[in-house]
């Protein structure tokens, strides 16, 4: 990686402009996330008494501010939030646990992500799991059953984010390190804390109609966001020899090129590419850093209606560097008869 920072100084130079944050916005942001979010608890609390369905139709949009508070979370694991790392750690801590997500646990995934992103010799941490149509090929039939139903866009997006957020993200695992088992415990018992008053407050019924719509849409969003943003038509792969830092931030993470209410809930992620390529770029500057600079001029962005259809893609089809659905598999005759 630094022969790679050495071989590209202009690009070293343009995103170092960038990766400054600034406390006032850093601050206002958690406002007008955190304090939306809290106001549509009490609305939704409200509407209960009117109609359930108008309870859901907020709690699509507390989701949103959710998803939002979560790109907080995810800066501040960056140390790009705020200058002091025991700020963005005590924020990130919070937020994240309103997510269900443990500080720790989680980044902990997430820097290797970083390293990895693209790497077909280290697939396996913080992404979804991708195999090479070789791979697959050699997986017995209940493997390959397993794997076709792991795709599935109704488990993957619908099944999975609820599962691995309330559930996974529970429980420690052998093999963690003492700053992830102290996170999640740290989590669980922001969790239970914050549970159990809402809960004397409005009642345990009342409080699952509204925080299990609010916590599965969120993360169905979350995990949707992940998805796209590595798993799209033009995404390059590459093995460990063939790696580079630049090229990997540039054609291996996406530009989601949202309408303009979806970029403010996400926080500004669809900019992929260039939190890739600088992580300590707080999400308020990832847009003005891509439109500032031609070197990002050419970055062929990804719509929200082609961006749908990478759902579809299911394969790594490493000889012809691209990502296929299991229907271009069967058709194209690459399974050994």
């Amino acid at each position: 990686m630094e022969k790679n920072q050495h071989e590209n100084p202009e690009w070293m130079h343009i995103v170092s402009k960038y990766n400054k944050p600034d406390p006032a916005k850093s601050i206002w942001q958690i406002i007008n996330s955190l304090g939306p979010y809290i106001l549509l608890w009490i609305l939704m609390y409200y509407s209960l008494q009117v109609s359930y369905l108008l309870t859901l139709v907020l709690a699509v949009v507390a989701a949103g501010f959710l998803v939002r508070m979560f790109i907080i979370f995810h800066d501040c694991g960056h140390g790009s939030f705020f200058r002091s790392s025991r700020a963005n750690r005590i924020t990130g801590t919070i937020l994240g646990s309103l997510a269900f997500t443990p500080y720790d646990r989680w980044h902990n995934d997430h820097a290797i992500h970083h390293k990895t992103v693209g790497n077909l010799d280290k697939r396996g941490h913080g992404d979804v799991w991708t195999l090479t149509v070789s791979e697959y090929q050699q997986l017995s039939r209940g493997k390959k059953l397993l794997y076709r139903l792991y795709r599935h866009p109704l488990i993957l997006f619908g099944v999975a984010p609820f599962f691995l957020f309330v559930v996974w993200f529970r429980f420690t695992r052998k093999g963690m390190g003492t700053a992830e088992r102290r996170s999640i415990y740290i989590c669980n018992l922001i969790i239970a804390v914050f549970s159990t008053a809402l809960i004397l407050l409005m009642g345990w019924k009342a409080f699952l109609l509204i925080q299990l719509p609010v916590i599965y849409l969120a993360t169905v969003a979350g995990v949707w966001l992940f998805y796209v943003q590595h798993q799209f038509e033009h995404v390059i792969w590459v093995r460990q020899n063939e790696w580079d830092y630049k090229k990997m931030a540039l054609e291996g993470s996406s530009y989601l090129k949202f309408p303009g209410i979806l970029q403010w809930f996400s926080g500004n992620i669809g900019f992929h590419h260039i939190h890739h390529l600088s992580p300590k770029i707080p999400n308020y500057n990832l847009e003005r850093c891509h439109r500032e600079n031609a070197i990002f001029k050419n970055i062929k962005p990804v719509t929200f209606g082609p961006s749908i259809r990478t759902m579809a893609l299911r394969l790594w089809y490493e000889e012809a560097g691209r990502l296929i659905s299991f229907r271009q598999y069967r058709r194209q005759g690459i399974e050994a008869t």
